[in-house]
């Protein structure tokens, strides 16, 4: 133990020295005992303890106790109060033989009004069985029907629906204690006590009521159907009896319970409460089990065998009981071989005596006790009697907790003791690893035993004051247990003394006269509604006719989404993005284009009107289009479902919808998901809960775990239930609130969440008027009534204190002054705000104070009383008192509900208030019942929350800060500034000038009295501030001026309170102010509003219709409410010492949960909530009532099963979650709509007012172009593409007569923006790597995981003649694609790739291979032809950069990938292009010969490929006929076609091996039938291109181009004489991608000098041979390329806008500016070239002029004087060599300075370049 005596010190000893100790506290009065350590440790010398010690002195016990026991010299036991439920040991017929008189029963009156006749319920339903006979009655699973008898009516049974369990087996067993039933004439369920049953159905006993005697027979339907008399209910066990019957023993059943097995395997199982127990007649030689048959009548002792109260005749009613005994603790711990010690039950060990004559309600005499009663060790087997006195002696049931070893034998009144194993199993701990014990600090060696660990704690335990031990046995009730107690205390009558007592006021009047006396004093006017003095009054008429003026402080914000909700939003739909890509195939977001939602909420009816007013307000409805603009506001009562008994039909048509609409993505929103998260098979457990079960039956039905159409979004503030070791959702689906962390900088947001543990750090700032409080005055009166009514539950004391206090508050501020000494100061200044605000001025607005009181019969009674008085006062039209019961709607008085609406000017006629937040500035009191809060918000103007009455039985975690929950909202700014704020007083002298004469006098109040709160904190007295403003509540102006200056505080970001609330009156009704999100903006854009909002939270709120943040009182400030804490709650709540968690985080997180372990680390106070959840899933255990319990772990794989498609979002109360989710929701319809479009290029084409005009044309309808006419139309060397905007444009005759003004000046700098249209992919579409469905999933196989190495690489080598080299290329080709290619027989080498004839005519394949260069696209390039090519059979490469070879092969694991040599890693895509074409070449050569072998001629060889972009999305067909679905254009229509259809019908033209290349135009929403009037032209064609390769085998791509390769092809193509032709009647969109090809190369210095470098503009690309230029890290021909585009104005200046004289560009085509025209000339032999007689040409291009290139072609070309030349080589030699070769220097000037180089090291081989003028 850390103590150097440890390993010394003797067990014996150490349990000796215990033992002395735990007796010393017990007998020990006032002084506390020495604990045992310093017993133990701090005296070395101690002697043993002598053996008499131990025993205990009969002075120190209780006298009056022992005097009752001996009382006469006899026990009495006529008032035994016997939980044994079983019929004991005679059925009621023995008993009825007796000689005894029945004791009379004095049964309950029927409630007025009710139905008393025999043989009918209550509620005048008929119960006969002769009525009910044919009847068909519906029972719950788990019921039986039964026939009571009623003594009234022999001859009838009445039909009654029981739980069986509560009914015996056939054995006379294991009937559970208690009952549970139900009237299956009014259908009303959920009695738990007999009695209140029998009183409902009538049955007017005269004698006690139990079930053993009054239920009689099971009813069984016959063969007709007709429900008829069964076999009687064995109650009695079926079993001999011993002759001399004996008191009543409890023996330890032989069944075990069910929760707890034994682990010695023995049956020695107790079950607590003694559900579970044989009634057996003791006898001492038998230890307590008789044997022996018996034939004399057993005595009719006064048992209650129900745990109801039972009045002997000439007993006063003072007998109490606490109620039934609790079900929750489940199990005795299991008997253990070591001996029990004798200190459990400090009551005398009595032997059984034999006795014939029965027990009389009289005392029979006895052989006196003489003596001293000696406590002694209790052998096991033995018995213990539990006398009938000792619940009154000791006011409380004593509970008796298992320590270690076999327990006694209790009888008597054993309904007055609980057993309980809560204390031993804490030690249960489990078998630890090293690893845990580790972090945990320990080694095993350090273990106590079990039994010391017992004696240890109940050390402790004993010195716990009566107040504690009656904390601790409330607080192992769950929530519904004491709130069915509460109610059992009051229909049983048994808080009538309480009652009484409250009568009187605190002096001593009679309260009601008083009252009465006020009233009539007062007569029949009312105090002013508002704008005066509590002591003006008016006529009721006047004061209801009172308008107040317009309130324009009503917060007319515009309903807003804040940063942290849309950022939350964001986070949801990432984390659904993320289960769409995780592979798992769980969802598939491609395959919806819609999103509909249900959202299910707890019973609460403001919950449900709260969600409906933000969704209406939100406008998601229509945003998603699941309604129109004009009915969505009524239609949106779908969207929203109660968990009530309606739900199951409601959600059978959710489910409908979601099966008949599997394109739709539907979305379960479970909000408060924590709230009654019990499972359905323990719904019979419920006891007549209505909500038992029903969230587990909605949520976890395997409809919705299968349905692959449906989210399930749990949303909730205290998930800490959904996060056990069961949890069905994954901690990766968890998407926590942003850290609200002040301190950090929030920009520009006015308000700022304040939260649990900003409340609790609020008690730091030292603030005379702390934000969170305990009445301590309170406090002391209430541990004065609990010892004085020491049976009721403390929570039915504390409400009847409350009650009192507000009463005489109200009292002692109107009337009777004399009060206000008797009124804790607390609630007597929250009286007084809440009363005078109200007065001081027209408007009438005052302050909220919510009452939390969770039982519905208190809180009735609350509301009652407090109405009663503040009438009698007068104050009626004052202020309100509102139940807010959750099972009911708001209940407004109509003069309020008229003052409410003429704050908000624009509310219809029939407008009531449905929300709380409808009730903002109204002065009311809100008595708020119910088990739980339900996360309904509060408007700003709640001011008080008093939680007085949320004591010891709110001891989990989520049970006491969703309590505090309620006073969560937004503040201002300035209010979270840390200590210094409040005590800034400096406004404070002029405020209180201007208070009334009134104010002074509650502030001199205020002032005299001490505060209650004796915050540990301050320790100041009663202050004049209520949360820095005072107590009237309007902050002084100057006073929060000063605060401004001095306080530029840090602030969070900012949400929204969970929504917010009804459409404000500036906007109009039918409006939706709401912006339209696109997921993908990062900034939302600013909307017009009718009114703009009064926030100035700038561009970053999107603004909705609708209303406030809530929490500002008043015009200045928004302020956190005051909370009112018992002590119990701010013991825990105040008590943060430091880290972001308060002390309540280290409670039980749940009642549903349980610790797995005693030993675990503790929860770290700085934990995110991420880490907590992780820190619950590890530590805690879902209990088996919880809806998680059946997760368990699967025993094949060891894991749990989450489910797939769930996530849970976590914030804290009132943060604003259910705005983000309906932003979510909003923005994941944006995204699968994005999904669903596609961005494509829409442009139209350019150069068409320049363009050859077709002279030959073909007839139009023709499908393919006729040879013969096709070979005579001139090639329109125009390029129309408009991706070539800013091009140089290329020379034609015609270009010389175009106007020079029609060409505008662009400026080059910025990149043009292109024109793009969203459109809706077809079923024909290309696709990326985003894209998942089931038909396509084979040919993307992502799944296994094995596919890697299903692919081999394969090498090809073959010789280029024009990069004189061999190149070596590799194919990478999965398994399942290598029957398109050719293996030699031996060593699997790669020969060629298999080719099609010409001749072939395969309807279900394409025939050209299809080549796909791409690069940095390999998520994004639409790569996936599945469904472009319908699914057939097609071959299909991706061409790649070697180092981009990994990605390309994890993305698409399916696909052959051609891998370029590592030396093109940085070139352009005219490499890529120039190697396709290559290898393609060399392998119809391979093909050639191959198949030549087998007798196949070679031109018979198809020779085309398809080199296509990775951005060609869609193909269209145009026609100008055909009517339209789709029309462009009157008389042109388009449709969608695939690439198949394309490919099949180009490859399908007659005499295709004549032409060179076939393409298709380029699409664009202006398609005229104009453009299509010629089916087909001889022109450029771009990105999709069959290329005959035979025919162009001398025709080559230029590898070292980066941009306009393909024109520069297309026109070497031509100047060969060979045809290029465009079917003009298809066409190709190509999608925008916004990553990849080559725009990702960032130009940067070759060696970085400092990280923050200007931009490097175009013409720092070159630089002078030689020189100190900055070299670049760049490709030599890239820079090259870029530089030509920018610097025609240098290079060619008499050629700007001269299209006249063009530049003479010989073999090549470069862009060098769109303000320039090229004139394309081929050096080529017999090559066609354009007619240039006349032209004088303004400039001379030669770019790596070869050998065709000669003096004598040069000088066939005229020039204007002063044109320019630009020369550009290799290499410095090659360039002089080029200059002499074709003897420049006779027309050219040169200078030395006009040669120049690209700014490359020498290592990247730059290009260099010389320029001259002509002579």
């Amino acid at each position: 133990m850390g103590n150097s005596y440890a390993g010394q010190l003797k067990s014996a000893r150490f349990e000796e020295a215990l033992h002395n100790s735990i007796e010393a506290s017990l007998r020990c009065s006032s002084v506390v005992p020495r604990p045992i350590f310093s017993q133990l440790y701090l005296d070395p010398d101690q002697h043993p303890f002598s053996s008499a010690d131990v025993k205990p002195k009969v002075e120190d016990l209780d006298k009056d106790l022992v005097n009752r026991y001996t009382q006469n010299g006899s026990l009495d036991f006529s008032n035994n109060l016997t939980v044994n439920e079983m019929e004991d040991d005679e059925d009621d017929e023995e008993m009825s033989d007796s000689n005894s008189p029945p004791i009379p029963y004095s049964q309950k009156p029927a409630p007025e009004g009710s139905c008393t006749t025999d043989g009918f319920c209550q509620a005048g339903k008929d119960l006969r069985l002769v009525s009910l006979c044919m009847e068909q009655i519906d029972i719950p699973a788990g019921f039986l029907l039964v026939g009571a008898k009623s003594p009234n009516l022999p001859e009838h049974i009445l039909v009654c629906a029981v739980d069986k369990r509560f009914l015996p087996d056939d054995h006379g067993k294991n009937a559970l204690l208690g009952f549970s039933g139900n009237c299956i004439g009014c259908g009303e369920r959920g009695f738990r006590y007999f009695t209140e049953f029998s009183n409902h159905i009538n049955l007017k006993l005269t004698t006690q009521p139990k079930k053993q005697k009054h239920l009689k027979y099971y009813l069984v339907r016959s063969s007709q159907g007709v429900l008829s008399k069964g076999p009687l209910i064995c109650w009695k066990e079926c079993r001999s009896r011993q002759s001399s019957a004996s008191c009543h023993s409890i023996k330890p059943s032989s069944s075990v319970s069910s929760t707890v097995t034994p682990e010695n395997g023995t049956t020695n199982g107790y079950k607590s409460g003694f559900t579970q127990t044989d009634a057996a007649n003791g006898n001492s030689s038998h230890g307590g089990k008789g044997s022996a048959s018996s034939s004399t009548p057993a005595h009719t002792g006064n048992y209650s065998l129900s745990p109801r109260p039972s009045y002997a005749s000439g007993d006063q009613a003072t007998m109490f009981i606490s109620g039934p005994p609790k079900k929750r603790h489940r199990g005795w711990y299991p008997g253990s071989p070591l001996p029990q010690p004798g200190f459990v039950v400090p009551v005398p060990t009595i032997r059984p005596l034999s006795r014939t004559e029965p027990l009389l309600s009289a005392p029979v005499p006895q052989t006196p006790l003489t003596g001293i009663l000696q406590p002694r060790p209790i052998p096991a087997g033995e018995t213990v009697i539990v006398p009938e006195n000792l619940l009154s002696n000791s006011g409380v049931r004593p509970v008796i907790l298992i320590g270690y070893g076999t327990l006694p034998y209790f009888y008597g009144n054993v309904g007055d003791i609980v057993v309980s194993p809560l204390l031993v199993n804490c030690y249960k701990i489990p078998q630890l690893e090293n690893k845990d014990l580790e972090q945990l600090g320990l080694t095993g060696s350090q273990f106590l035993s079990v039994e010391n660990m017992i004696l240890l704690t109940i050390q402790y335990l004993v010195r716990l004051g009566q107040h504690q031990s009656r904390a601790l046995a409330e607080s192992m009730l769950t929530t519904s247990e004491f709130l069915k107690e509460i109610s059992y205390e009051l229909i049983t009558g048994k808080v009538s003394f309480l009652a009484s007592h409250f009568k009187t006021t605190s002096l001593g009047d009679d309260l009601d006269k008083l009252l009465e006396k006020m009233q009539q004093r007062r007569g029949d006017s009312v105090v002013t509604p508002f704008n005066g003095d509590l002591n003006e009054c008016v006529s009721p008429q006047e004061a209801a006719a009172m308008i107040p003026t317009q309130n324009l402080d009503l917060d007319n914000e515009t309903f807003q989404i804040y940063q942290p909700q849309l950022t939350v939003a964001r986070k949801l739909l990432s984390q659904v993005c993320a289960i769409a890509d995780s592979g798992s195939q769980s969802l598939d977001l491609g395959h919806f284009s819609k999103v509909d939602f249900i959202i299910i909420v707890p019973r609460s009816e403001v919950l449900v009107q709260q969600t409906l007013q933000r969704i209406r307000q939100s406008g998601v409805l229509v945003d998603l289009g699941l309604e129109e603009n004009g009915t969505a506001h009524q239609r949106a009562e779908k969207y929203v479902v109660r968990l009530d008994n309606e739900i199951q039909t409601k959600f059978e048509v959710f489910m409908r919808r979601v099966k008949q609409n599997p394109y739709t993505l539907f979305v379960l929103v479970h909000d408060n998901s924590h709230v009654e998260l019990t499972s359905v098979i323990s719904g019979s457990l419920s006891h007549g809960e209505p909500s038992h079960g029903l969230a587990d039956r909605v949520i976890n039905c395997r409809e919705v775990l299968e349905a692959f159409n449906l989210l399930v979004l749990q949303v909730s503030s205290f998930p800490y239930t959904l996060q056990t070791q069961q949890s069905r959702i994954s901690s990766s689906n968890e998407v926590h609130w942003i850290q609200l962390d002040t301190g950090e900088d929030v920009g520009c947001e006015e308000k700022l969440y304040f939260g649990l543990n900003e409340y609790s750090k609020s008690l730091q700032w030292g603030i005379t008027s702390p934000l969170l409080r305990c009445d301590e005055t309170f406090e002391k009166m209430v541990n004065t009534l609990l010892e004085r009514y020491p049976r009721l539950h403390s929570m039915v004391v504390r409400c009847y204190l409350l009650i009192q206090q507000y009463s005489e508050a109200l009292m002692a501020l109107t009337t009777m002054a004399s009060l206000r000494d008797h009124s804790t100061p607390e609630t007597l200044s929250i009286m007084d705000d809440l009363i005078s605000s109200p007065g001081k001025n027209k408007s009438g607005r005052g302050h909220m104070l919510i009452i939390r009181v969770p039982s519905v019969q208190l809180a009735m009674l609350a509301k009652e009383r407090l109405q009663e008085v503040r009438d009698k006062l007068g104050l009626q039209y004052r202020f309100e008192i509102i139940l807010g019961n959750p099972a009911t709607e708001l209940s407004v008085a109509t003069h309020f509900v008229a003052r409410l609406k003429s704050w908000r000017g624009s509310e219809p006629e029939e407008w009531i208030p449905r929300t709380y937040q409808d009730l903002d500035g109204l002065p009311c009191i809100v008595i708020l019942t119910g088990k739980d809060p339900l996360g309904e918000t509060f408007p700003r103007s709640l001011k008080y929350c008093d939680l007085r009455l949320i004591d010891s039985s709110y001891l989990t975690r989520t049970a006491l800060e969703q309590e505090v929950g309620l006073a969560c909202c937004y503040v201002s700014k300035e209010v979270i500034r840390g200590p210094t704020v409040a005590l800034d007083l400096s406004g404070k002298e002029q405020e209180r000038a201007a208070v009334s004469e009134n104010d002074s006098d509650e502030l001199l109040i205020d002032l005299e009295r001490p505060q209650s709160n004796s915050s540990a904190v301050t320790g100041t007295s009663g202050s004049i501030m209520e949360n820095g403003v005072s107590s009237s509540s309007t902050a002084d102006k100057s006073q929060k001026q000063s605060l401004t200056p001095s306080f530029q505080s840090p602030a969070t970001s900012l949400g929204l309170d969970e929504g917010v609330s009804a459409s404000s009156a500036g906007a109009g009704a039918g409006e939706t102010l709401k912006q339209e999100c696109d997921s993908l903006g990062p900034q939302m854009a600013s909307s017009t509003t009718s009114k703009p909002p009064s926030s100035s939270s700038g561009p970053r709120t999107l603004p909705w219709q609708g209303q406030p943040i809530r929490g500002c009182r008043g015009p200045h400030a928004a302020l956190p409410p005051v909370v009112i804490l018992s002590k119990a709650a701010y013991s825990l709540l105040g008590s943060q010492k430091s880290g972001k968690l308060p002390s309540s985080s280290s409670l039980l997180p749940h009642a549903d949960v349980a610790w797995v372990s005693s030993l675990r680390p503790l929860l770290n106070k700085d934990m995110s909530s991420e880490d907590q959840s992780l820190y619950y899933r590890q530590w805690t255990s879902a209990r088996q009532h919880h809806a998680d319990y059946s997760n368990q772990l699967d025993p094949a794989s060891g894991t749990r099963n989450f489910h797939p498609r769930r996530l849970l979002l976590t914030g804290p109360p009132q943060v604003g979650k259910t705005g983000s989710y309906l932003q979510f929701l909003r923005i994941l319809f944006r995204m699968l709509i994005r999904l669903l479009e596609v961005d494509v290029y829409d442009e139209e084409e350019i150069n068409t007012d320049h363009s050859e005009s077709s002279e030959v044309s073909q007839s139009e309808g023709e499908p393919w172009p006729d040879i013969e006419s096709f070979s005579k139309m001139p090639f329109d060397v125009s390029v129309h593409d408009p991706k070539y905007t800013l091009m140089s444009l290329v020379y034609t005759e015609k270009l010389a007569g175009v106007k020079q003004e029609v060409i505008k000046e662009s400026k080059v700098e910025e990149p043009r923006k292109r024109e793009t249209v969203s459109i809706m992919l077809t079923k024909y579409a290309a696709y990326n790597t985003f894209h998942h469905c089931e038909q396509c999933r084979q040919y993307m196989d992502f799944t296994s995981a094995s596919q890697m190495s299903d692919s081999t690489l394969h090498a090809f080598t073959f010789s280029s003649s024009m990069l004189g080299e061999e190149v070596q290329l590799y194919f990478i080709i999965p398994k399942s694609k290598e029957s398109h290619f050719v293996f030699s027989k031996q060593g699997k080498h790669l020969e060629s790739m298999r080719l099609p004839l010409v001749s072939d005519k395969n309807l279900n394949a394409v025939k050209s291979p299809i080549f796909t260069p791409s690069s940095g696209r390999h998520e994004h390039g639409l790569l996936n032809l599945f469904h472009a090519m319908e699914g057939i059979s097609h071959l299909h490469l991706l061409v790649v950069k070697e180092y981009e070879m990994p990605l390309y092969r994890k993305y698409w694991p399916n696909h052959i990938m051609l891998v370029l040599p590592g030396m093109f890693n940085n070139a352009g895509v005219g490499a890529a292009r120039f190697l396709i074409k290559e290898l393609s070449y060399h392998n119809l050569e391979l093909e050639r010969n191959r198949l030549e072998e087998l007798g196949i001629k070679r031109q018979c060889v198809w020779p085309f490929i398809v080199m296509m972009d990775d951005s060609c999305v869609l193909w269209n067909i145009h026609s100008v006929q055909e009517p339209s679905s789709q029309p462009v254009e009157v008389g042109v229509s388009s449709k969608n076609v695939s690439l198949k259809t394309v490919l099949q019908h180009i490859e399908a033209t007659p005499k295709i091996v004549h032409y060179a290349i076939l393409g298709i135009q380029k699409w664009s929403s202006k398609l005229t039938s104009q453009s299509l009037k010629a089916p087909f032209s001889r022109c450029h064609v771009h990105d999709f291109i069959l290329l005959n390769i035979d025919l162009t085998q001398n025709v080559q791509y230029d590898f070292n181009r980066y941009f306009c390769e393909d024109v520069d092809f297309n026109l070497r193509t031509n100047s060969s004489g060979l045809f290029i032709c465009r079917f003009n009647n298809f066409s190709l969109m190509k999608k925008h991608v916004q990553v990849g090809g080559q725009r990702d190369f960032i130009i940067k210095p070759k060696i970085m000098v400092s990280e923050s470098l200007a931009p490097i503009l175009p013409l720092q690309y070159i630089c002078a041979p030689d020189s100190e230029h900055t070299l670049l890290a760049a490709p030599a021909q890239f820079l090259l390329e870029k530089f030509l585009q920018h610097a025609s104005y240098k290079l060619f200046p008499k050629a700007i806008h001269n299209f006249r004289s063009p530049v003479l560009a010989i073999d090549c085509y470069l862009n060098i500016g769109p303000e320039v025209a090229i004139c394309y000339i081929s050096s080529r032999p017999h090559s066609s070239n354009v007619n240039c007689e006349g032209v004088f040409f303004s400039g001379l291009l030669l770019y790596l002029c070869d050998s065709f290139v000669g003096a004598d072609l040069l000088k066939k070309f005229k020039f204007l004087k002063g044109a320019t030349l630009c020369v550009i080589c290799q290499d410095r030699s090659s360039l002089r060599q080029t200059i002499v070769r074709l003897e420049l220097e006779d027309e050219w000037q040169f200078r030395l300075r006009d040669e120049f180089q690209t700014a490359n090291s020498s290592e990247d081989k730059p290009l260099y370049f010389l320029t001259g003028r002509h002579v």
